[in-house]
């Protein structure tokens, strides 16, 4: 196992041992050069993310059609239904700006991809994602055994094998 050292305590280390100036810059230049290029090979590249809505459909109404939507915040306090009047009251007061009279929004996808941060916050609502975003219907429920999982058409490598 590896330890680890604060490059000032091998520097002190270093001019207790009478080197000199020069080499022991070098030898600390050297070591963080290594560090450089050991920290470039150790951060993986981060995982590219996108934001889905699970809806719940317990009586499968909406299971099937392909739906998409917005992600949105309001305060904890106020009403859900209230989310689409926010953001229609937003998009007035954006569209009666000179911005807004230059180009309109005449809809939920126009004002969400347009709208300022200032503009909604005003109307206590913040948009989180400008694109539309996948919704993915559930039932609601985690499938307990092996039968629930393939009427829900998950498959399993256990069933992968057993058809080889």
């Amino acid at each position: 196992m590896a330890k680890k050292a604060d490059l000032d305590l091998v520097k002190l280390i270093l001019k207790r041992n009478n080197l000199e100036t020069v080499k022991i810059a070098q030898i600390l230049e050297e070591l963080n050069s290594e560090l450089d290029a050991q920290q470039d090979e150790e951060k993986p590249k981060p995982v590219k993310k996108q934001f889905i809505t699970l809806v719940s459909d317990p009586e499968g109404v909406i299971d099937g059609k392909d739906l998409t939507g917005w992600v949105v915040q309001i305060p904890e306090d106020d009403n859900p239904a209230t989310a689409k009047e926010k953001l229609f009251k937003a998009s007035y007061d954006f569209n009666a700006s000179p911005k807004g009279s230059r180009y309109p929004v005449e809809s939920v996808g126009e004002a969400c991809e347009s709208l300022p941060a200032k503009i909604a916050k005003e109307h206590n609502i913040w948009i989180k994602t400008k694109h539309p975003v996948l919704m993915v219907t559930t039932n609601n429920k985690i499938p307990m055994d092996h039968s629930e999982n393939s009427a829900q058409g998950i498959i399993t490598i256990e069933e992968d094998l057993e058809d080889e």
